[in-house]
């Protein structure tokens, strides 16, 4: 799999590519990584990548000219021909204004043969990039950052790590946090671990068994593999329902979790009630 990153500042991403899972995959031949300088396709003694927007307004905008002429050395062909070849390859603007990634995109960009990343600058870049070139403009989060460089190497690591033998442990990306991936038992039925079908990953502990007063929870003491998964289960619908009730309305829940979900809102509704005290007319 073969990445590109366009940036004005390729020397931010020496420390995020130079490092764990992306290098190791790297140096295992598992992807290619290369970072461009866009300033390389100006032609002025300035090297300016930037202008101000027609209309006016605050701020400047990267310019078309050395997007596309990177492109095309890159051999990237434009969107509509890209469709019409049903290449597997996408091309990522990284904008604030963009559609949220998440590890379903994630997941879906990392079964490409090439990723394009283009790193927005300044207030934008010029829309004929985004009309013509991009398929995909991607955001992080609903706020502004000063460049897509953050974005970028954040969306790369995401992907990287669904690359088949990027993590070393491919059962890892299992049961972390957002994954789609359920894991599927065969024969003795589901051990202790299990997919979190979306949901946030449930608590982990490791020795020592008692640290600063707190002792690990006994069901992950006892063996029992079944108890374990159920337990895993019930934290992790617990932690969601708690940091991101959103994620519940596409996550794949069972009867026992509703059930679970039911019990975990009536104790969450009871907190709250001690937590206020006694009311006072």
């Amino acid at each position: 799999m073969r990445f590109d990153v366009v940036t004005i500042f390729p020397e931010f991403f020496r420390g995020p590519f130079d490092h764990g899972i992306i290098r190791r995959a790297r140096e295992a031949g598992l992807i290619e990584l290369q970072v461009h300088d866009l300033r390389n396709w100006t032609h002025d003694r300035h090297r300016t990548v930037d202008d101000r927007p027609f209309g006016g307004g605050e701020g400047m905008v990267l310019k078309p000219e050395p997007i596309f002429e990177c492109m095309q050395q890159l051999g990237i062909a434009s969107r509509a021909e890209r469709v019409a070849e049903t290449a597997r390859e996408s091309v990522v603007l990284t904008s604030a204004s963009g559609r949220m990634f998440n590890q379903r995109v994630a997941a879906e960009m990392s079964q490409l043969d090439r990723i394009v990343v283009i790193c927005g600058r300044y207030e934008g870049v010029d829309e004929r990039v985004n009309e013509t070139i991009a398929d995909r403009e991607l955001s992080i989060g609903d706020f502004v950052l000063s460049g897509g460089e953050l974005a970028a190497a954040v969306m790369v690591d995401a992907v990287i790590r669904l690359v088949p033998g990027a993590l070393g442990n491919e059962a890892s990306a299992w049961q972390e946090s957002f994954s789609a991936v359920e894991r599927s038992f065969a024969g003795d039925g589901p051990d202790s671990t299990c997919g979190s079908g979306g949901l946030l990953d449930y608590p982990h502990y490791t020795r020592p068994a008692e640290f600063s007063g707190i002792k690990v929870p006994d069901v992950l003491l006892g063996g029992n593999h079944e108890e374990i998964r159920k337990w895993r289960r019930r934290k992790s619908l617990e932690k969601t329902l708690r940091n991101r009730p959103d994620l519940l309305r596409q996550a794949t829940l069972s009867k026992q979790d509703r059930i679970m979900l039911e019990e975990l809102e009536r104790e969450i509704i009871s907190d709250s009630d001690v937590d206020r005290g006694p009311q006072h007319a």
